[in-house]
């Protein structure tokens, strides 16, 4: 049984919107990085401790659907959790709504990999290949 994802909130900010009056598009994957770093750190893995531990986890892929347009001053929910995982390298799954509205309005994942001090892959330490596995 997969753990309920994690639910990070943001206000919508004017410095987020476009021209046109809504979100541009690159901050959903802004919104996706705090979500991220914070799931970590919710479940007791501050992404610095990584970092300490010569652990990082650059995203290899991203991916965004934009269903229905989110607005200024909207408090939106994004929800993260593990995907698929594949060797040394797992994917993130997100889904963004609107506070008291149930429709997707945006859908995305992050790819990465566990990448040592010297900028190659590796296999993760224990202990944080346990913490994912657990996610």
């Amino acid at each position: 049984m997969r753990p309920a994802p994690h639910l990070y909130r943001h206000r919508v900010r004017y410095a987020d919107t476009d021209q046109m009056g809504v979100v541009y598009h690159a901050r959903y994957l802004e919104w996706f990085e705090a979500a991220r770093t914070e799931m970590l750190r919710d479940q007791g893995l501050p992404y610095k401790r990584l970092e300490e531990a010569g652990v990082s986890l650059p995203v290899i892929e991203a991916y965004c659907r934009y269903r229905f347009p989110v607005r200024y001053d909207d408090l939106v929910e994004v929800a993260t959790q593990m995907g698929e995982r594949s060797g040394l390298r797992f994917r993130l799954d997100y889904e963004v709504r609107v506070e008291n509205d149930p429709a997707l309005r945006i859908e995305g994942y992050t790819w990465h990999c566990y990448v040592g001090r010297h900028g190659r892959p590796i296999r993760p330490p224990a202990e944080f290949a346990d913490f994912f596995e657990r996610l």
